[in-house]
């Protein structure tokens, strides 16, 4: 078995304790907060009785121990039954894929985005610098890392479609294979996608920078080679091997924003739905979305491993 197979299978193996432990975190940062979905029920409800009250904490568990209620939920989740929400009684498993093709819709328009905007910026800075178009993107970039996401979402919905009326207000109807909704996919996609495209240009102008002090570059310069040549086919390559292995890692952050973007601009994707179901106390739906979030990130971070080989065949897991 080659290094780098080893390596994908280690790190597939290790993903089971790294989950079950997140699973563990999870329901027990969950159940330490006071109420739970049947205090919710009966505050909404006044005419729930005792009687029935206490036949729905029965009937959800309630009333048994934590350990033995997580007990249950991970034997269930073990077979692919993560239980139903308690106040629709909807399948916890149809919701969750129902909400991930716009959160993965979202996610990707912020990731191209990011990368459309960061790559020739990131060069264009690097070949100009210490010049003002350096100082520029230095600037632009800092903005984009500090500026937080909920604040540049309001200003876009303000600007965009208050002030502009380019945009509507209202949260999209269309189903998302819609023509529609690559408009309504803008104004969040620009605002998940801004501070991982401010981080990615400062890397790529970084790696930039480092390979143009080279002795290969000066040596490909002697050779009266043009310098779009020498930038485009030498540099570039050696420069996205830590732009593509920092663009993978930026996923978690992409699916970290969501759950602030998809509030603010009402998307229907896993992020709104993360916040609502902690709001109603959805424990099978919390722990639904977070494991699912947190096996994305591990299987993004080992792609960035592997991408990181293949454009460096130096590298070796032996």
């Amino acid at each position: 078995m080659s290094g780098l197979r080893r390596f994908v299978l280690k790190r597939l193996l290790l993903t089971i304790p790294i989950l079950w432990g997140v699973s563990v975190i999870t329901f027990a940062l969950v159940y330490l907060t006071p109420g739970d979905p049947v205090d919710l029920m009966t505050s909404l409800n006044p005419n729930i009785s005792p009687a029935q009250e206490a036949a729905l904490r029965e009937r959800y568990g309630l009333n048994d121990p934590v350990y033995e209620r997580y007990f249950d939920w991970m034997i269930n989740a073990l077979q692919g039954d993560f239980g139903r929400v308690y106040q629709t009684n909807r399948d916890v498993s149809d919701l969750v894929v129902e909400r991930i093709p716009p959160t993965a819709a979202l996610g990707l328009f912020g990731w191209a985005f990011g990368l459309i905007i960061a790559i020739p910026t990131g060069i264009y800075a690097a070949v100009k610098k210490d010049e003002l178009a350096d100082d520029v993107s230095r600037f632009v970039a800092l903005f984009g890392i500090s500026i937080p996401n909920f604040w540049l979402g309001l200003m876009l919905i303000l600007i965009g479609a208050l002030w502009l009326g380019w945009w509507p207000v209202l949260a999209p109807r269309e189903p998302l294979y819609h023509p529609k909704m690559l408009w309504y996919l803008v104004l969040p996609g620009l605002t998940i996608g801004t501070a991982s495209s401010a981080v990615l240009m400062r890397i790529m102008r970084s790696s930039m920078s480092e390979e143009l002090n080279k002795e290969y570059v000066t040596a490909a310069r002697a050779k009266g080679l043009p310098e779009r040549t020498v930038i485009l086919k030498h540099v570039l390559r050696n420069s996205l091997i830590s732009v593509a292995t920092v663009a993978a890692f930026l996923t978690a952050n992409i699916l970290a924003g969501s759950v602030v973007v998809e509030q603010v601009f009402n998307w229907p994707g896993l992020g709104r739905e993360l916040v609502e179901a902690a709001l109603d106390r959805e424990v099978n739906l919390i722990m639904a979305i977070t494991l699912f979030v947190g096996f994305v990130i591990i299987v993004m971070n080992l792609i960035a491993d592997i991408v990181y080989a293949i454009l460096d065949p130096r590298i070796r897991y032996d």
